[in-house]
């Protein structure tokens, strides 16, 4: 498949509502995203023209939403990186001990699975968070439902480890988001790898 990744535009707003909707209505939806389809459909244009708006890079720079897009502009693949830092409030988990950047919204369409999609995906929002010059992203997380099998292997895949801490999922006591992260390469890494 024939695709490019990219970071969306502020005025895009209509095809990140579109994205997201398709995703809500995934069979596995409910246990991949913390939002439901009818809330997310209910939701103003203004809302989704401030959420395209702050995920651009024209935005405020804590938050970067990746797409994968065809030659014809079809959007078949997204992920969102979220910048968290030490002194501010968990959006989802424990709370950063280190400068982080946190993936959510991962979706892939169908149809389009098993093509490197996903791969492309983490790469540019993983890649993204080591070049940022201000924080300096230690780690970068993300949360699995214990019982999204088909994501957990991706991540271990590309080498997510679970770090051991898990969240009960809203509204339930016995279901649980399983924490996953991967580390920033040290600079003797990175250069071995290289050559």
């Amino acid at each position: 498949m024939d695709y490019s990744i990219r970071t969306v535009r502020a005025d895009e707003w209509e095809k990140v509502r579109e994205l997201r909707l398709a995703a809500l209505q995934d069979p596995v939806a409910h246990i991949a995203f913390l939002e439901t389809y009818e809330v997310a459909a209910g939701r103003p244009d203004a809302f989704w023209q401030e959420r395209a708006e702050g995920a651009s890079e024209s935005g405020a720079g804590g938050v970067r939403q990746f797409v994968a897009e065809t030659p014809d502009g079809r959007w078949v693949g997204t992920v969102t990186a979220l910048v968290e830092r030490p002194a501010e409030e968990a959006r989802f988990g424990e709370a950063a001990t280190v400068d982080q950047t946190h993936l959510v919204g991962v979706f892939v369409r169908p149809e389009v699975r098993g093509g490197g999609v996903i791969d492309a995906l983490f790469r540019a929002a993983v890649d993204w968070s080591w070049t940022l010059p201000e924080p300096v992203v230690r780690r970068v997380r993300l949360y699995v439902h214990e019982d999204n099998d088909r994501a957990a292997a991706f991540y271990r895949r590309f080498g997510f480890v679970p770090t051991g801490d898990k969240v009960a999922m809203p509204g339930s006591e016995s279901a649980f988001e399983v924490e996953y992260e991967v580390r920033r390469p040290s600079l003797q890494s990175l250069q071995s790898l290289q050559g």
